[in-house]
């Protein structure tokens, strides 16, 4: 949390290729480091040197995408929209694949997973190395050409529409990621054996990589204010499913959280960006990252408490009721927001 929009500021000022290369040393070096954390000391070490690097990809990996697409004169809509789906289709791929190779490495061999996970972080240098800048403004470090005071006003005070969404994408990526902490004794309450639970994990992802492939085909057949209803609507239907079923039907109505991951991922992220410059395009996405991580490390532990004392039951419940305030107080303003525009557009 503490190096997110800081991390940003970095890769707008010196560039996001070498943003993405510094992260990608320290990635390796995490995982190096984490074949030999034995206690609880080493992993903390592990733990921080990987956020250092994971805040490093947080909003370089995602500017280089859009202004890559606008140097290829690929950035109207439809050409970025289709660059941040298939960013995302193959990000929750890849976490679907991981979770089947890495439960059946870990139900063989512990020690095994992690030795192949370090070889394989340090691909992430590789394909770092091989990475293309392209060209954008950047902001000078002599004359301090990026002004955070600006960049805040930019995102939250000047248009109405992007300060909704700079604010719905860090809030609705949390009503979907307290339940990923959750699933998993949701899971063994069920009766289910830990060897499925790499399956489970696997469909999850692939559940957010359809999310993000068909999220603007959605979009463009039933009109952005039915999509974002969409996204509303999703993680009250899964909190309240997974608390009121149970079986395989509350495991099933608990992908509608992941769908509506999916969909967030593409959808907001990509409303996000096309309403940002290039030059602090990079430090608005890790801003909301920054959003993101600050409100789980406020909520995270009160959730997780009242699930162990209280029980998976009332936690989900509770955290039904928060995704109707939710979409009470962020998605039904950001919906009125680009009803506006759309009736402007047609006037």
């Amino acid at each position: 949390m503490l190096l997110e929009a800081p991390s940003g500021y970095f890769a707008d000022i010196f560039g996001r290729r070498f943003a993405l290369i510094i992260s990608s040393v320290f990635l390796g070096f995490a995982y190096f480091l984490l074949n030999f954390a034995n206690d609880m000391a080493s992993l903390m070490v592990f733990e921080i040197t990987a956020g250092v690097a994971i805040s490093l990809i947080s909003g370089a990996d995602i500017a280089l995408l859009y202004d890559t697409q606008k140097a290829l004169q690929e950035d109207t809509h439809s050409e970025s929209a289709k660059g941040i789906a298939q960013l995302g289709f193959i990000k929750s791929l890849a976490e679907a694949l991981g979770a089947l190779v890495g439960g059946v490495l870990a139900l063989w061999s512990f020690d095994l997973m992690v030795l192949i996970q370090s070889a394989v972080a340090w691909v992430c240098l590789l394909l770092a190395l091989l990475v293309v800048e392209p060209p954008y403004k950047k902001a000078g470090a002599a004359e301090s050409r990026l002004q955070i005071t600006e960049i805040l006003k930019h995102l939250l005070v000047r248009d109405p529409v992007l300060r909704r969404v700079v604010l719905a994408i860090p809030l609705y990526s949390l009503a979907t990621f307290h339940v990923a902490w959750l699933v998993q004794p949701y899971w063994e309450s069920q009766g289910l054996s830990l060897a499925v639970f790499g399956i489970l994990w696997c469909a999850q992802s692939l559940t957010v990589a359809l999310a993000n492939k068909f999220g603007f085909e959605i979009e463009r057949r039933f009109g952005a204010s039915t999509l974002l209803v969409l996204i509303g609507t999703l993680p009250i239907l899964g909190h309240f499913g997974m608390a009121w079923f149970q079986g395989w039907t509350g495991i099933v109505i608990g992908l509608l959280l992941f769908v509506c991951r999916g969909l967030n991922q593409v959808i907001l992220v990509n409303a996000l960006n096309r309403r940002v410059p290039s030059e602090f395009r990079a430090t608005a996405n890790s801003f909301t990252s920054f959003l993101f991580r600050l409100a789980f490390i406020t909520t995270g532990p009160l959730v997780g408490y009242v699930a162990q004392t209280q029980g998976l039951v009332t936690a989900l419940n509770l955290l039904g009721i928060s995704s109707i305030t939710l979409f009470v107080v962020v998605m039904i303003p950001l919906i009125q927001s680009v009803k506006a525009i759309q009736r402007h557009v047609v006037a």
